[in-house]
């Protein structure tokens, strides 16, 4: 008795990977049905209650014509002030003259949170980048945020002011949320969902379906099995 109760014991904690793959293999049309469902709704729910974010972006040149010195020097002293650039361009009064001149209705530091400043590896030139609901709006936003910070930068560090290269222009097409990244992650979310409560299910699920489940779980072989009468009965109707 005690060998068969140390032998049976280990079986109850060890996960028949086996039967949960074929319990998975036949329930995988209702896995699919529910990661397209997963997918159709995250997808409406991008489409009609995300609003969609448009990003426009101007350029402006650290160090004009008026001011280069020379090759190295130059693109060393750009780099330097490319970083100081950055940090005057989103100070709290560049962003409350950008607010008074658009009579924006937001606080400094949200407009500040909707700016982006990229400067290009081994450039003199700074990208100002800015994201909002209203292509039209943001385009009239990045504008005016490099128009005023190039005159404040100027008169704050008593340089020539930096030359805008290039204004904003109205984007036609979202920057996000994109519709197919969020679909292929409402379809995963949902196989992964489903497959991991069908997993669970069958981990869980200590019926007995068979004769190797009555030695599996109650530890005892099987001597004899009667058939079901219906199988028998329906195996008479095919004969005749």
């Amino acid at each position: 008795m005690e060998t068969n109760e140390k032998r049976n014991v280990p079986d109850d904690d060890v996960i028949d990977l086996r039967e949960i793959f074929f319990a998975i293999k036949r329930k995988i049309f209702l896995i699919i049905a529910v990661g397209l469902l997963g997918g159709c709704l995250y997808g409406a729910y991008t489409a009609f209650l995300i609003d969609p974010v448009y990003t426009s972006t101007a350029s402006i040149l650290v160090l004009s014509k008026e001011t280069t010195l020379t090759s190295i020097a130059d693109l060393q002293l750009g780099s330097q002030l490319a970083a100081d650039y950055q940090v005057l361009i989103k100070s709290t009064s560049v962003m409350e003259d950008v607010i008074d001149a658009l009579d924006l209705e937001m606080t400094p530091e949200a407009l500040r949170a909707s700016i982006t400043i990229n400067n290009p590896v081994d450039t003199r030139i700074l990208e100002v980048s800015v994201v909002n609901t209203d292509g039209e709006l943001a385009k009239k936003i990045t504008d005016k945020v490099v128009e005023v910070s190039s005159e404040y930068i100027g008169d704050k560090m008593e340089v020539v002011p930096p030359k805008i290269i290039e204004k904003g222009k109205i984007p036609t097409v979202q920057t996000s949320p994109s519709m197919t990244k969020n679909i292929l992650i409402g379809f995963l979310a949902g196989i992964v969902l489903c497959g991991g409560i069908i997993c669970v299910l069958t981990v869980m699920d200590d019926t007995i379906k068979s004769e190797d489940d009555v030695e599996k779980y109650l530890g005892v072989p099987v001597l004899a099995s009667v058939p079901d009468r219906k199988d028998y009965i329906n195996k008479n109707r095919r004969k005749k």
